[in-house]
């Protein structure tokens, strides 16, 4: 079964950092475009950073210069490392990845979530 597992959010003070990372896992034959994005209460998943098999990125414009996404492709894992964080930061994150499996029939693309982890950024 294939599964996206993501790990190291928390509570941390206004300024302070964080580094989430999601490790995909199961019968996988190769992981196209990578992700992460972000629920706050009462609003829609939105999306925050995202990166392609070859290691272009892009950048949600309320993170640009403060969050990195990077990937170790031979980990099959992604990260964000999140530097000056905001109150408004704070939301559920959740990690998205375009994978190629192996099903019976031979392979097949799906798009998988985790199943989030959640940033507290007190003020």
């Amino acid at each position: 079964q294939v599964q996206l597992v993501e790990s190291g959010g928390g509570l941390v003070q206004a300024g302070g950092s964080l580094r989430l990372s999601c490790v995909a896992s199961g019968s996988i034959f190769s992981i196209n475009d990578m992700g992460w994005y972000r629920q706050a209460p009462g609003k829609q998943r939105e999306v925050v950073a995202t990166i392609t098999s070859s290691g272009s990125t892009n950048y949600a414009d309320s993170v640009k210069g403060r969050f990195t996404i990077s990937r170790d492709n031979a980990k099959n894992t992604v990260y964000l490392q999140m530097n000056s964080l905001k109150p408004e930061d704070t939301a559920v994150y959740y990690c998205n990845a375009a994978l190629v499996v192996k099903i019976v029939t031979g392979l097949g693309n799906y798009i998988y979530w985790g199943q989030g982890t959640q940033v507290t950024v007190s003020s």
